[in-house]
């Protein structure tokens, strides 16, 4: 039988209808998630306003990453220290104000700045959001739940690209960040009137401050070291021509060795500012890894699929946006039928292993698409990816609670958006650099069929070249479609690490 919410001594709801929660969280995530992907259509734009290149325009988007993955591990126990409702509406304040800052910017060096703000306040959001409704649902209710929150994870990377061409293209890339500010204020209101903060975490947050605990700054420098370092790397791998430059080298060698540092450290520390401890769980550790490839092959997709098109096909930036429309439709409509099927019907890990095979096949199909594709066939190879991602998101986000010990949803949180994002980050760094790497590779090849007894058939030798160098680039996005495909048929059995979610019975320390 589910517990009422005054049962779960954990619940942000109070005595309110813990669905009216998850309605009023799910606002600020959408916006969110939405400003990762909606800025960069406008990118081009915005460099254009600034008198910057677009190299330098680049920053634009990797400073928010940056901030945004040194946030985010530590996210829970800046939740724990400062107050879990408290520090949501702390990070719900800064991304709206950030964004609003974003809007006004009159040079590069501004928005970058602000940029940084933006992405400190929308680190803390998610992994707040998801700890609130793991707490204030039981275990056997969280698959509906997070069908619901799933909704906005997984649609706004969709609409992003849509949405922010059209309101660069109709408008001014200045929309781009003004739209948050209706969002973030009132998504702040209903925080502020109904998120409940929970006698039990009063209490545990008085007990923790008034213990004389040490704050871990080594463990904060090592994050910050670490994952700040990997996401310069990520993001500026292909650009800066990868590990040949001294500057990716040395990044690298920093990330690399800051991290390993930071998994020694915080396994012995009483207050870790990461609870690396949590991985020892076995469910834990293999939903992880699942949401690690959510994040890779949703992210990558989700940026390849309209460089296809704009680069390839010429399609402006709002049609771009639209081949993804049809698999945000997709994801809508089954995101309840996840939801109500996820542990009631089929346990998480059959679904999740499923949804990897299905990936995997719908990326392999997709590295069948003829040179001359149209908006149809393109977006129905898009359909066929984004029916699995219901069946993935669902099962892995409810079934990553199970088992964890009381009172560590916030820090279990972190350390699952966490890996989601670097997946994605990850993903579109090597999708990036295989895309450029593999249409060297295909240039030449192609080259070598060519000789000075062809017959150009009426074309320039500038026009041919440029034939070559559409066709090399089209089939570099083949191949690195072949890579994700297999990658995902690869990584199945990892499923089968997760634990069944209970049928029925109330678990409060979740």
């Amino acid at each position: 039988m589910s517990a009422a919410p005054d049962d779960l001594p954990r619940s942000a709801a109070g005595g309110r209808n813990p669905w009216l929660i998850a309605v009023i969280v799910s606002i600020a995530t959408f916006m969110e998630v939405l400003d990762t992907t909606i800025a960069n259509v406008a990118l081009r734009h915005m460099a254009g306003s600034f008198g910057a290149s677009q190299d330098e325009s680049t920053w634009i988007l990797t400073s928010y990453l940056v901030s945004n993955a040194i946030v985010l591990p530590i996210s829970g126990w800046l939740a724990n220290v400062v107050g879990r409702k408290r520090f949501y509406m702390l990070c719900v304040a800064l991304f709206t104000a950030s964004s609003a800052l974003c809007a006004a910017a009159t040079s590069l060096s501004f928005m970058i700045a602000m940029r940084i703000l933006q992405g400190i306040g929308g680190g803390g959001l998610a992994p707040s959001e998801q700890s609130i409704l793991a707490d204030s649902f039981p275990a056997e209710k969280r698959p509906q739940v997070f069908a619901l929150y799933g909704l906005t994870v997984v649609l706004a990377p969709a609409i992003g690209p849509i949405l922010g061409g059209w309101l660069t293209d109709s408008y001014s890339w200045r929309w781009v960040f003004l739209i948050n500010l209706p969002v973030g204020l009132i998504s702040l209101s209903l925080s502020g009137l109904f998120l409940h903060e929970p006698e039990i975490l009063v209490r545990e947050r008085k007990a923790l401050l008034s213990s004389g605990f040490q704050v871990d700054y080594i463990g904060f420098a090592l994050v910050a070291l670490g994952f700040g370092a990997l996401q310069v790397v990520m993001d500026r791998f292909q650009q800066d021509d990868g590990f040949s430059q001294p500057f990716i080298l040395a990044l690298s060698a920093v990330s690399a060795s800051s991290i390993a540092f930071l998994v020694l450290w915080e396994v012995w520390q009483p207050h870790p500012m990461v609870n690396v401890r949590l991985l020892r769980y076995r469910s834990f550790a293999g939903a992880c890894v699942v949401m690690f490839v959510i994040g890779f092959t949703l992210y990558s997709t989700t940026q390849l699929l309209p460089q296809i098109t704009q680069a390839l096909l010429g399609y402006d930036a709002t049609r771009a946006g639209m081949t993804l429309a049809g698999g945000g439709l997709a994801t809508v409509l089954l995101m309840p039928v996840a939801g109500a099927i996820t542990g009631r019907v089929i346990q998480p890990k059959w679904l999740i292993a499923m949804a990897l095979v299905v990936t995997g096949l719908a990326m392999l199909n997709l590295a069948r698409l003829p040179p001359d594709a149209d908006f149809l066939t393109l977006s129905i190879g898009r359909i066929c990816q984004a029916v699995a991602l219901p069946f993935l998101f669902i099962p892995v986000s409810a079934a990553s609670y199970v088992g964890l010990p009381a009172g560590s949803n916030n820090e279990a949180s972190a350390i699952i958006n966490l890996m989601r994002n670097m997946g994605g980050s990850v993903g579109v760094s090597i999708a990036t650099t295989r895309v450029e790497r593999r249409t060297q590779f295909h240039h030449a090849r192609l080259a070598e069929h060519i000789t000075a007894a062809t017959d150009l058939g009426g074309r320039t030798l500038g026009r041919m070249e440029q034939s070559l160098h559409t066709q090399a680039s089209f089939l570099s996005y083949l191949d690195v479609f072949v890579l994700l495909g297999v990658g995902a048929l690869v990584i199945w059995p990892v499923a089968f690490l997760l634990r069944s979610i209970p049928k029925g019975e109330v678990q409060l320390g979740h």
